[in-house]
């Protein structure tokens, strides 16, 4: 196969998603996740915002998010609430995950898949179960201490690990400006918990927590947009 060739095919494949690639199903999945891609962000943020307001004895510098959920008055309900809610809304966004990064696929020079590309499936897998364990922090508040402490540490670790393997996905189907700005906001979120180990800079933590949560949450909106734009460009077969 040619480079003329290969360039061609690579810009055919980025900017038509739609001959052959989504079905009409396809596309109103593609919808849904993208909506709630969106949407998880902002639903975790508006709940987590009006637990921290009812809560005025809540420290950033003191506390951890998760104090928000066995807080008095309607702060837990808020909190726990507003977590349950976001993970469901992240595990139906991240069951489009893997399907945005086929219609990313790059061919190589003999005509076949890069062999790695498929950890963009790992990626969405653990995008996927970390939102699972994003439900389970407010299913079981920190008063279940076992079982919250598993979630909340798991919650981080594959958020983190998520956003990695996309980062190596992106750059394998040659998504250079995806895969930058992926492994931003996988330092962002990986950044504080180190920081935190290393100079233990607040005695709470809250503060890495809240960090790497937004990006995780600026990483679901622009990819549940991009989504959309996806679906917007694809036409019905």
């Amino acid at each position: 196969m040619s480079q003329k060739t290969q360039t061609l095919k690579r810009k055919q494949h980025n900017t038509d998603f739609g001959d052959g690639v989504l079905e009409r199903k396809g596309i109103i999945r593609f919808r849904i996740s993208g909506v709630c891609g969106i949407l998880t962000p902002v639903a975790a943020f508006t709940f987590i915002s009006l637990a921290i307001y009812s809560a005025p004895e809540f420290s950033w510098t003191e506390n951890a998010l998760s104090d928000l959920g066995v807080m008095p008055g309607a702060t837990a309900a808020l909190f726990n609430y507003g977590l349950i809610v976001s993970g469901i809304l992240g595990f139906i966004f991240a069951t489009s995950l893997f399907r945005m990064m086929r219609l990313f696929e790059v061919l190589s020079a003999d005509g076949k898949p890069h062999l790695l590309f498929y950890r963009g499936l790992g990626g969405a897998l653990l995008f996927s179960v970390a939102c699972l364990a994003l439900i389970a922090i407010g299913v079981f508040p920190e008063n279940v201490r076992y079982a919250h402490t598993i979630a909340s540490v798991a919650f981080f670790v594959l958020l983190i690990g998520a956003l990695g393997h996309f980062t190596i996905g992106f750059w394998q189907v040659k998504q250079k400006p995806l895969a930058v700005f992926t492994l931003l906001l996988t330092t962002v979120a990986a950044a504080p918990w180190g920081l935190l180990f290393l100079i233990r800079y607040v005695s709470g933590v809250a503060v890495p927590e809240f960090i790497s949560a937004v990006a995780g949450g600026v990483w679901a909106a622009v990819f549940g947009y991009k989504m959309l734009k996806i679906a917007s460009q694809s036409k019905v077969p």
